[in-house]
């Protein structure tokens, strides 16, 4: 296999036949070091925090595969800390698509005039571009139809999966008496028809979830889990 991408909290391999491997780290995005699963920048590491991600990821992936939302996985080798993957295409230099179920994070940063913390919001989605010199900055559904990244009749494709699959994570942290304030999902294009499918990973690493209205840290989210 040959190294293709050194990402923040994992690295992206292509296996010669055609698939993708993903390399998870200890890793993980915030500022100060302190965690931000918003932030685009490595915050901290925590030992077996890949792991824990790979682990979280492989659950929810497999979940929504069997609700038959397209997804890049494959398969996933939690001692290795490694997820093979089918090859997909970023939406321009990379897009990520967060939704949002209370008021925390940065979107209270922007909109704390009008937003109490913690307020409860009806799933929405936000889609930021993925630009660490701009500090990944929002953008509307125009704009990315404007800007060639992404068609009106994809963005509605992207915002109806993204609701989907967090409420599939959402409901099953909820039985686990967690509740999920945000989460923050990635796109691609798949497959020779180019479908959108979700990618990347789904850990405690990229998402803000709460018990008894205390923040759980990612760690402690995959034992939780369990």
């Amino acid at each position: 296999m040959s190294l293709i991408y050194k990402g923040k909290t994992k690295d992206v391999y292509a296996l010669e036949d055609g698939n993708y491997l993903l390399k998870f780290k200890d890793d993980v995005t915030g500022t100060d070091g302190q965690f931000d699963p918003g932030a685009n920048t490595v915050g901290l590491s925590i030992e077996g925090s890949g792991k824990a991600g790979l682990r979280l990821t492989k659950h929810f992936f497999e979940k929504i595969n069997a609700a038959g939302i397209p997804t890049h996985y494959v398969s996933a080798d939690i001692d290795k800390a490694e997820m093979v993957v089918k090859k997909a295409t970023m939406f321009g230099q990379g897009i990520e698509v967060i939704c949002r179920y209370r008021a925390v994070g940065s979107f209270l940063r922007r909109y704390g005039k009008y937003a109490e913390e913690g307020q409860a919001l009806d799933a929405f989605v936000e889609v930021t571009l993925k630009d660490d010199e701009r500090n990944d900055p929002p953008i509307t559904e125009d704009a990315l139809d404007m800007l060639g990244i992404l068609s009106k009749e994809e963005y509605g494709i992207l915002k109806n999966l993204t609701q989907k699959i967090s409420g599939i994570v959402k409901d099953d942290l909820a039985e686990r008496g967690i509740e999920l304030y945000d989460i923050k999902l990635e796109f691609g294009r798949v497959g020779e028809d180019k479908h959108i499918a979700l990618i990347d990973e789904i850990s405690g690493g990229n998402m803000r979830a709460y018990k008894d209205g205390m923040w759980i840290k990612p760690l402690e989210l995959e034992e939780l889990m369990r």
